[in-house]
C-alpha cells in the first residue's frame, strides 16, 4: 500500500529513529578502578559522577544497562506496560463514536512470561442515514384523459348549463358542470316520481275505482282512488292509456250486484284528492288548453279528461269529475241526481275495476312524458307515506319514497309529481347517481330503464321529435334518457351506451333565457359524450 493508506498502528513509522538503537556509551565495571583495583563506596560514587558530568551519557543507558543484567524481568514488565498502554487507547476510540468500551484490568504483579496478550478492539458504532421519508399511502398515478367536449358545453345555445357524466361501473365523475347545483328538471322529475312509487306503492299496486251501496234503497256511491287511466270508451275500443279499466265495467257490476232494484241516487266521494286541483305554478292555459298535456288533479277520471280519448295530447276540461260521472250514469241507464259526498259507514262494496300496476303506468308515464299519470302517482305516494293528500305534500311524500335508493336527497324539493313546476329543484349529480341503479336494475327500477325514450328510436326522442340528427345520428340507439321541457329550460338525464363500451350516466340541464334550439345543442353535448366513452375529459 501506499504510505497513506497504512493504517495508523500508534507505533512509530519505520522511518523514525528508535532511542533504543542510539549507540549507548560503554562504562566500566561498578566497583574497580582504572588500574583494577577496587574502590571503596564514596570513592565508586564520585566515579559515576565525575564520569556522567563530564561525559552527558544518554538518559536510556541505565535502563539498556539493567535490560542486560536483567533481562526476563524486564521483558515481563514491558510487556504489561504494553497492555496498559493499548488498554488505554481501546478506551479512547470507545468513548470517541459513543461505544462503551471494555474495562482494561491492571497488570498483575506475579505475572509470568507467557505470551503477550492481544487486546480485543472495541467495535465501532455504525451510525445508519435516515431513511428516506415515503408517504404512507403513495397517490397511484391517474390517467390524462384526452377527449373534450369543453366547445360543445360552451355552446351558447344551453344557457346556464348544470351538467354532469358518471362511469357507471366505477363511479367516477368524468365531467361536471355545477353538476352539484340543485335546478329545474322539468319532466327529468318523472324518474324520480316513478322511484318513489315503486318504493312506496310497490310495482304491482293497482289502483282501484269502486262503487259502494248504503242501507238507503238504490243508493250509489262512486269512490275514485285516483286511477286516472279509466277509461269511458266502451268494451272492445282502446284509449290512449293500454289496458285501461272500463268505466262500463263498473256500471255493468253495479247493476247486476242491484238484482234490478233501480238506482235512486248517486254520492260522489273524491276525497281522497285534497285541493287545490291545480298546481300555482303551472301555466294552465299553456298546459291544460293549448298543449293539452295536464289534467285537472282529481281522484275521479276518465282518460285523464282529454277530449279525445285516443289522443296523446288533447285539450282537458275544467270539470273532470263531472265528465267521469256522467260516462257512469250513460251506462247505468239513468239520470238520477248526484252529490258530492263521502261513504256512510256500513256502505257495502259491489263494484271495482283496477288500473294496470304501478310497472306499467311507469312505463308508458315515461316513454311519452305523461303528466296525469305522474300527477296521480305522486298523490299516492305522499298518502301512503303519511304526508298527506295535496301538491305540498308530494315534496315530504316522494323524497321519503326515495329514501330506500340510500342517495342522498340534500337539495332536492319536489313542487309536483311531473316536472311542470319551475319550483322543482334537483341536483344533475342525484340524478346521475340513481341512473346507475336504473341501469343496473336495482329495487325493481329496471321498469323505468324500460321505460327510457331511445336516442332517434322511440318516445319523446323518436325521429318526429326532431332529436338526435344529422352528425348527431351516430349517438342513435345509444341513448336511453328522460326528457324535459318548461318554459326555461330543457334537460335531458339518463343512459349513454358509448362507442367504446363504457356505460355513462348523465344528466344535462340548459337553463334561462334557452330556446327550442338548446333539445339541439343538448343532443350535440350528449354525442360528444357518446363519442368519448371512458376517455371524456372533464377539461
Amino acid at each position: 500500500m501506499r504510505e497513506s493508506d497504512q493504517p495508523d498502528t500508534g507505533l512509530p513509522r519505520s522511518n523514525e529513529a528508535d532511542p533504543a538503537s542510539i549507540p549507548t556509551p560503554i562504562l566500566p565495571a561498578t566497583g574497580a578502578s582504572a588500574a583494577g583495583e577496587p574502590m571503596t563506596r564514596a570513592a565508586q560514587k564520585a566515579a559515576a559522577q565525575a564520569q556522567g558530568d563530564a561525559q552527558r551519557p544518554s538518559p536510556f543507558a541505565g535502563v539498556l544497562t539493567a535490560i542486560r543484567r536483567h533481562p526476563r524481568t524486564w521483558i515481563i514488565a514491558g510487556a504489561a506496560a504494553a497492555f496498559v498502554v493499548l488498554g488505554g487507547g481501546s478506551v479512547a476510540l470507545g468513548a470517541t463514536v459513543g461505544t462503551p468500551a471494555a474495562a482494561a484490568g491492571p497488570a498483575s504483579p506475579s505475572a509470568t512470561a507467557t505470551a503477550t496478550p492481544t487486546p480485543t478492539p472495541t467495535p465501532v458504532k455504525t451510525v445508519a442515514k435516515p431513511a428516506r421519508a415515503v408517504p404512507a399511502n403513495a397517490p397511484a398515478a391517474s390517467r390524462v384523459r384526452t377527449c373534450s367536449v369543453a366547445g360543445l358545453s360552451q355552446d351558447g345555445r344551453l344557457g346556464n348549463l348544470e351538467a354532469q357524466v358518471v362511469n357507471a361501473k366505477t363511479g367516477q365523475v368524468m365531467f361536471d358542470r355545477n353538476g352539484g347545483k340543485p335546478g329545474p328538471t322539468a319532466s327529468v322529475l318523472k324518474t324520480l316520481t316513478s322511484a318513489a312509487a315503486l318504493a312506496v306503492l310497490g310495482p304491482d299496486y293497482r289502483v282501484s275505482t269502486t262503487v259502494l251501496k248504503t242501507s238507503t234503497p238504490g243508493q250509489l256511491v262512486l269512490v275514485g282512488g285516483g286511477d286516472v287511466t279509466l277509461s269511458r270508451l266502451p268494451g272492445g275500443q282502446n284509449s290512449f292509456y293500454t289496458g285501461a279499466p272500463k268505466i262500463q265495467d263498473l256500471a255493468d257490476q253495479a247493476k247486476r250486484a242491484l238484482g234490478g232494484q233501480p238506482v235512486t241516487s248517486i254520492i260522489v266521494d273524491t276525497s281522497l284528492f285534497g285541493a287545490p286541483v291545480w298546481q300555482p305554478s303551472w301555466d294552465e292555459h299553456e298546459e291544460r288548453v293549448v298543449e293539452g298535456s295536464t289534467s285537472y288533479i282529481t281522484a275521479l277520471q276518465v282518460d285523464g279528461d282529454r277530449d279525445d280519448p285516443t289522443a296523446i295530447e288533447s285539450p282537458r276540461s275544467t270539470d273532470p269529475v263531472g265528465r267521469a260521472v256522467q260516462s257512469f250514469q250513460q251506462y247505468l241507464g239513468t239520470n238520477v241526481p248526484v252529490a258530492a259526498g263521502t261513504a256512510p259507514a256500513g256502505a257495502q262494496q259491489i263494484a271495482v275495476v283496477q288500473s294496470q300496476p304501478v310497472t306499467t303506468l311507469v312505463d308508458q308515464a315515461m316513454r311519452v312524458s305523461d303528466n296525469t299519470i305522474m300527477e296521480e302517482l305522486a298523490r299516492l305516494v305522499a298518502i301512503k307515506t303519511g304526508a298527506g293528500n295535496t301538491f305540498e305534500a308530494e315534496n315530504a311524500g316522494v323524497i321519503a319514497g326515495l329514501k330506500p335508493y340510500g342517495i342522498p336527497t340534500t337539495g332536492i324539493h319536489i313542487a309536483d309529481g311531473s316536472g311542470l313546476s319551475g319550483d322543482n329543484a334537483v341536483p344533475p349529480s342525484y340524478l346521475t347517481q340513481l341512473f346507475i341503479k336504473v341501469l343496473n336494475r336495482q329495487n325493481g327500477l329496471g321498469v323505468v330503464y324500460d321505460g327510457l325514450p331511445i336516442s332517434g328510436q322511440s318516445g319523446t326522442l323518436a325521429s318526429g321529435y326532431d332529436r338526435f340528427t344529422g352528425d348527431n345520428a351516430v349517438a342513435r340507439g345509444a341513448v336511453h334518457a328522460k326528457t324535459g321541457w318548461i318554459n326555461n329550460g330543457y334537460t335531458l338525464a339518463g343512459v349513454v351506451d358509448a362507442a367504446d363500451g363504457t356505460k355513462l350516466t348523465f344528466a344535462v340541464f340548459a337553463l334561462g333565457n334557452v330556446g327550442d334550439n338548446a333539445k339541439q345543442a343538448i343532443d350535440s353535448l350528449v354525442t360528444g359524450f357518446y363519442r368519448c366513452g371512458d376517455n371524456l375529459s372533464n377539461n
